[in-house]
């Protein structure tokens, strides 16, 4: 048998793999979301550097079937080694299974699947020792089995990059590592949220076809082992090209570098993608963006934040008014465009009651959240910080006892909650506000005979609602004003909700009916609300955590950013549009300035109603960092790299101009230098104040 034929467990695999990579590529850019077009050079970029990085990444891959690979051999069951390497399997068995081994240290699940695994080890050894005879019937079965868990792997991998780009438009990024780390909650969604029995059951079907074909192929390499000197050359090769990988993988990500965003996400290799994201949870900013001396950063944010001095944004806010301590409810809404609103051109009719409510209320009509995810919106709305290059603060280590609006309301003697339908735990919420002084009202409170409904992701909002009244209820009896702050989780795929609620039934999985839904819940909240004593002393502030979807043809399409909010009580905050351009970091600010608070602040976001506001939005992904000013959108990108776009209306919408969210995202002609600075000004001071801890509460 030839050295190449010894080499067919690898390229057969491979040319799986790389067909499974072409076939995914091309779906994906036929995919409804992939909102561009490509031209030639980029077709040519994504079908050819893309499949070229796909075969580097699987030689990487492939490592482990070459470690099982050479370990293959008859030689080490003769006496005494067999006998010996069985005895030091028992004895590493023994050892993990006494709850003293380096496993138990990291506690989990950690030294149980250890166990399994060298329990396995050892029996499959000892059947090959002690039966000779069927040795070759179960290595056949032993290796059939590592091919098709490969196959198994790579099938799964391509459905979970095309199940992952239907939800965000990219490759595997930062979301992608979270899901990782929150299992059950994942598991649990996609359980909830497609076939998964006819997925699986066709997956391995498929597997099993293609295993059978590949064994077929390749058992040539079990059925004459190779030599301990084949071994050698079968080692060096791979270990060379396992060395051009790791150099060839990173260079061909360079050549990701087109102008159209799709281009460089199809043309990226999607494992590789997840190792950076995973590798990468926090960025430096000063390491990898654009800066300018401190002096300089603080005195342009000077310019934008009247009052701050120095380097920090330290500053008195002072009212001509006395304070008026009314209750404050804050109700952020999971995944809520703005374009599901009828006022915004949605012609479905699935948020009839806050359509209602917006009316009556200070409605921002043009409000841009900070960033795609739920922890960046909750970061805003609690820190009223710009969202950092990285992983939000919510998801840090360092995110405890910051300048927040519950340690605001704790300095004025309010009850500050936080209220989720879910397990606080998912996104290290719990964490982050148990940090921050709130008291946390979630899952683990509620009795079963609170529970109505309930899906992976926690109850439905309505029990939510109904839970959320009992405890305003015992609040405003204990005589003092609270903060209450809660998130929906209704609005979330699998998008299931009691049925027989409203017109869409729960059970068909509708983004619409999980918009509808949250909007009835809402309703009912309403509704209990307002026969209570308490409903006519507070206010209630109604936003979004983060629009639907975050994918575009830019890094940053601004309509995917553009959220309702609206801050309602009726008889003390008057019906009116605010039509300025602003971010949710500057939501909390006017809230206090409508309440006439006094207080020292360190927040970046600005009491809109004050005249020395100047319009901006800030909006970012977890490396893009944008600013929308004077109708320019300036992105900050690793590798000091900067670009700037007109936006300008797209025509033919028919809805008055503040309600028009679609802009044409065109490259600006001119580089707008003070718009660029302005930008760095933002995001390398808030990088600055993090990493130097100078965003801690006030004492």
């Amino acid at each position: 048998m030839s050295l190449f034929k010894k080499f067919s467990p690898f390229y057969n695999l491979a040319l799986f793999y790389i067909v499974v990579s072409f076939v995914l590529r091309i779906v994906l850019a036929l995919h409804p979301i992939t909102q561009t077009s490509f031209s030639f050079i980029d077709s040519l970029k994504i079908f050819s550097l893309g499949l070229i990085s796909d075969a580097f990444v699987f030689v990487i891959a492939s490592g482990f079937l070459w470690l099982y690979l050479i370990f293959i051999s008859n030689s080490k069951y003769y006496k005494p080694y067999g006998n010996i390497i069985l005895g030091l399997f028992a004895a590493l068995f023994i050892y993990v299974a006494s709850g003293k081994s380096v496993l138990s240290e990291y506690g989990g699940a950690l030294p149980k699947i250890g166990m399994i695994f060298i329990g396995i080890k050892t029996l499959l050894f000892g059947l090959l020792l002690f039966l000779p005879k069927y040795r070759s019937k179960i290595r056949f079965w032993l290796f059939t089995f590592v091919m098709f868990l490969y196959v198994v792997l790579i099938l799964q991998n391509g459905i979970s990059e095309y199940f992952f780009w239907n939800e965000f438009g990219v490759k595997y990024n930062f979301i992608a590592v979270n899901y990782l780390v929150y299992t059950n909650e994942v598991i649990g969604n996609i359980m909830e949220s497609y076939p998964v029995i006819p997925l699986f059951s066709a997956l391995f079907l498929i597997a099993g076809i293609v295993t059978y074909f590949i064994v077929k192929r390749t058992r040539n390499y079990i059925d004459a082992i190779p030599t301990f000197a084949e071994k050698l050359k079968i080692s060096g090769i791979y270990l060379a090209l396992f060395a051009i990988s790791l150099v060839a993988v990173p260079y061909l990500a360079k050549k990701e570098n087109s102008q159209n965003v799709f281009t460089n996400e199809l043309q990226a290799n999607g494992m590789y993608r997840f190792y950076l994201a995973f590798m990468n949870s926090e960025l430096d900013y000063f390491k990898f963006y654009k800066t300018m001396p401190e002096n300089e950063a603080f005195a342009l944010l000077d310019k934008q934040i009247p009052s701050i001095s120095g380097i920090s944004t330290v500053r008195e806010i002072k009212s001509d008014s006395a304070e008026i301590p009314k209750n404050v409810v804050l109700i952020t809404i999971e995944s809520y465009s703005a374009d599901f609103m009828k006022m915004y051109g949605n012609e479905q009719n699935i948020t009839p009651f806050l359509d209602n409510l917006a009316q009556k209320s200070l409605l921002f009509t043009n409000l841009y959240a900070v960033g795609n995810r739920t922890v960046r919106g909750l970061e805003a709305v609690t820190l009223c910080f710009p969202p950092t290059a990285g992983e939000s603060v919510v998801k840090r280590e360092d995110n405890k006892n910051k300048f927040s609006t519950g340690a605001l309301f704790k300095q004025k003697g309010y009850n500050v909650k936080f209220l989720y339908g879910g397990d606080a735990f998912f996104d290290n919420m719990e964490d982050f506000f148990g940090g921050n002084g709130y008291d946390i009202v979630d899952k683990k409170t509620f009795t079963p005979e609170e529970i109505t409904f309930a899906n992976i992701w926690g109850v439905c909002d309505e029990d939510m609602a109904n839970k959320a009244i009992k405890v305003m209820n015992a609040e405003a009896k204990a005589g003092k004003p609270f903060f209450n702050h809660w998130m929906t989780v209704s609005n979330h795929r699998p998008f299931t909700y009691p049925n027989d609620k409203i017109d869409i039934p729960g059970d068909i999985k509708s983004r619409e009916g999980g918009v509808k839904y949250t909007d009835y819940a809402i309703k009912k909240f309403f509704e209990m609300a307002s026969k209570q004593p308490w409903f006519k002393n507070t206010v209630f502030v109604i936003l979004a955590d983060h629009c639907a979807s975050s994918a575009g043809k830019t890094e940053l399409p601004v309509d995917k950013y553009r959220i309702p909010a609206m801050i309602y009580s009726p008889g003390f905050v008057q019906p009116q549009k605010y039509t300025n351009v602003m971010s949710q970091i500057d939501v909390m600010p006017t809230l206090f300035g409508l309440l006439h608070f006094n207080y020292q602040s360190k927040f970046y976001g600005q009491d809109v109603l004050q005249p020395d506001y100047k319009p901006r939005a800030l909006i970012a992904t977890y490396q893009d960092l944008g600013l929308i000013k004077d109708n320019v959108l300036t992105i900050l990108s690793p590798k000091q790299t900067v670009k700037q776009f007109q936006l300008t209306l797209k025509p033919d919408q028919k809805l008055p101009t503040d309600f028009q969210i679609y802009y044409n995202q065109v490259p600006l002609a001119n580089e707008r230098t003070d718009l660029i600075n302005e930008t760095i000004s933002y995001y390398q001071t808030a990088s600055d104040i993090l990493k130097k801890k100078k965003y801690q509460m006030i004492e």
